[in-house]
């Protein structure tokens, strides 16, 4: 076979085990199918993964750590365990948006596209709208346009099938792999092809067929995969899509646009100045002298310190934090929070961002969420929150907007009466604009842009001026 198609493919979640730990033998093949296919762990027959402290095993989990946004140990620890498990595209993993190698593309802006036949599970204008909305997606990020015809040879051909198919790459019934498309070129190149066996709807009760059409013809166009998890191309299906406010990624549009280009501008704007891309984001980096937090929360003794799609995780008992993807342990959690707080006694965490708030325990987000935190007592005039801290021994939670602070009773599940009250009147010292609180050993933790304020709430005053990044040891 000279050429392979993109394969989207969920796998099945099981139980997670360590390296160093027992495990049945079919684990052991898992992990060690999972490093060659993804990460490139030479084939040569050994069964690396039963060697303690492989070094190329060691290397090649370092590796998949590192694009997974895990903690990078070398180890299979839990963490990784559960990542790996986790429903994904089956082609190796990239960084960033990337293109096929040697970046083929179309020669030419204006596509045909043919739908062969149809799915069983979804009328024909439904799949004609779907397949459609795909294609838009695409097309107003880029200079790209498509036309549908009826007949004879397209430059993309679409098509519904079973099992055995013709190309050598057969499905392999309900779940796993959901579809596969190839690179631009001649022939089957540039194809689209769905698995039959799945379940197809125009909504999220099933397989949603737009979500991984747009995600199938990103390829056809010499899209490879992305490790922005945001993006339209990041190699996992994500059931949780808000479909009615879709819209390609930053990460998607830079990908597309290395390609063919930016879109034409319309004679109706030809006299509007054009709106300079947005630079991507840079990782933050720990140890940075200006480093700020989105929001800082304790999670069952370990804190967590947010900061735009990405968190720490530190506990007490060890020096270095981890650094995750928000998306790794809570891929329903948005990026850039405005506000987290623990409620110990409810072994909840709460996240705010915008008008709505989610809570979690542990890895799983609870359901019923997320709610509005109007449903908390605030005014309509009230659309983010800056900071918030439950106080554990008095269930007082403090939320913080502007210079001013609501106290919510967790007993009475209502916002006191009196409130709100100025910052500056009940914490004298502490900058009345807040990032981020937390509650650590008595004190709170104030943290505004680089600072941080430790304020005694007994004596009611702050007791040290210190950077963010104090925590990390910096």
């Amino acid at each position: 076979m000279k050429s392979l198609p993109i394969l989207l493919l969920c796998v099945a979640a099981c139980s997670a085990f360590p390296l160093e730990g027992p495990a049945k033998d079919e684990d052991m093949d898992f992990v060690q199918q999972y490093l060659e296919t993804y990460y490139n762990l030479a084939k040569d027959g050994r069964q690396f993964v039963r060697i303690r402290d492989s070094s190329p095993v060691v290397k090649k989990v370092q590796e998949m750590q590192r694009f997974l946004g895990l903690k990078v140990t070398g180890r299979l620890d839990a963490d990784t365990m559960e990542v790996i498990h986790k429903p994904r595209c089956g082609v190796p993993d990239v960084g960033d948006f990337t293109t096929f190698p040697g970046s083929p593309k179309w020669k030419k802006t204006h596509l045909t596209y043919r739908i062969v036949d149809y799915t069983r599970d979804l009328s024909r204008d439904a799949v004609d709208a779907a397949i459609a909305k795909a294609l838009k997606v695409w097309e107003e990020a880029s200079p790209l346009t498509f036309s549908r015809v009826h007949a004879g040879e397209a430059d993309i051909m679409i098509s519904f099938a079973v099992r055995e198919h013709g190309d050598f790459i057969p499905f392999d019934g309900p779940g796993k792999v959901l579809a596969h498309a190839y690179p631009p070129g001649q022939g089957i190149y540039g194809d689209a092809h769905f698995d039959d066996d799945e379940q197809w709807t125009e909504d999220k009760t099933g397989t949603n067929l737009f979500l991984v059409a747009a995600h199938e013809l990103g390829h056809s166009l010499g899209l490879f995969h992305s490790n922005n998890t945001e993006a339209l191309m990041f190699p996992i299906y994500n059931a949780l899509t808000d479909l009615a406010r879709f819209r390609l990624s930053q990460d998607d549009v830079n990908g597309i646009q290395s390609l063919y280009g930016s879109p034409p501008v319309s004679h109706d704007d030809s006299e509007m100045p054009m709106k300079p891309t947005p630079p991507k984001p840079e990782k933050p980096v720990m140890c940075d002298p200006a480093l700020s937090f989105d929001a800082v929360s304790t999670l069952r003794g370990e804190i967590l310190f947010f900061k735009d799609r990405y968190f720490w995780r530190k506990s007490l008992r060890t020096l270095e934090p981890g650094f995750h993807l928000i998306s790794s342990f809570w891929p329903s959690l948005p990026s850039d929070v405005d506000a987290a707080f623990e409620v110990t006694k409810k072994d909840t965490v709460f996240i705010f961002k915008g008008t709505q708030f989610w809570a979690i325990r542990g890895n799983e987000v609870q359901a019923g969420y997320p709610r509005s935190i109007h449903t908390l007592g605030f005014p309509p005039t009230i659309r983010k929150i800056d900071a918030a801290i439950s106080e554990k021994e008095k269930m007082k939670t403090y939320f913080f907007v502007e210079d001013k602070y609501w106290r919510f009773d967790e007993r009475t599940h209502s916002m006191e009466p009196g409130f709100p009250r100025k910052i500056v009147d009940d914490f004298p010292g502490v900058d009345p604009k807040v990032d981020a609180v937390f509650e650590a050993f008595g004190f709170f933790y104030f943290f505004n842009g680089a600072s941080q304020f430790e304020f005694d709430p007994n004596a009611q005053k702050v007791t040290h001026v210190l950077k963010s990044n104090s925590w990390f040891n910096c």
